[in-house]
């Protein structure tokens, strides 16, 4: 835990991302690969996909593998100010740490200020498979690098609160 804090956030993000990356599964043939900032902001951005929220503005760039298949991912999330994050679940043990900004997290199966957690960057949280979680940004945005094993899913609580519903 000391070395993830002395590593700072950017560290941390990339510690977790290191993690994820010694698997060969999703990785590079040779299981090697260094991304620093220039080159993650030189990836493909996309809205919704496996394991994301579907809310509008949310930015997702994939790190490594594929969350829609079986194997490793890392994904990048880019939260814009004043969003909310409805509860909800994934099929997969998720963890994440916080790169930038301030990420409000709660767990419970609704989005409720008393249970929200102000996670700084380089703090670290879990979401573990089938347990319903939360999140929201206050006056700035924040990115948070996300791990797992795929395939991933998204399930809303309360599904009239899934974005993604026609």
């Amino acid at each position: 835990m000391n070395a993830l804090r002395r590593a700072g956030s950017c560290g941390a993000g990339l510690v977790l991302l290191a993690l994820a990356a010694t698997s060969t599964a999703a990785a590079p043939s040779s299981g090697q690969l260094r991304l620093d900032p220039n080159d993650i902001a030189a990836l493909a951005k996309g809205g919704a996909g496996a394991g994301t929220s579907g809310v509008a503005g949310i930015q997702t760039t994939v790190l490594l593998g594929d969350p829609a298949a079986p194997g490793p991912y890392a994904i990048a999330l880019r939260v814009p100010p004043h969003t909310t994050i409805a509860a909800h679940t994934h099929r997969d043990d998720r963890s994440a740490v916080v790169v930038s900004g301030t990420w409000w997290f709660g767990y419970g199966p609704s989005n409720t200020q008393d249970k929200l957690k102000p996670l700084a960057p380089g703090s670290f949280y879990t979401e573990p498979g089938g347990q319903a979680h939360f999140a929201r940004t206050g006056d700035q945005a924040a990115v948070v690098y996300i791990t797992g094993v795929g395939p991933t899913d998204t399930r809303y609580v309360e599904a009239s609160a899934d974005p993604r519903r026609p």
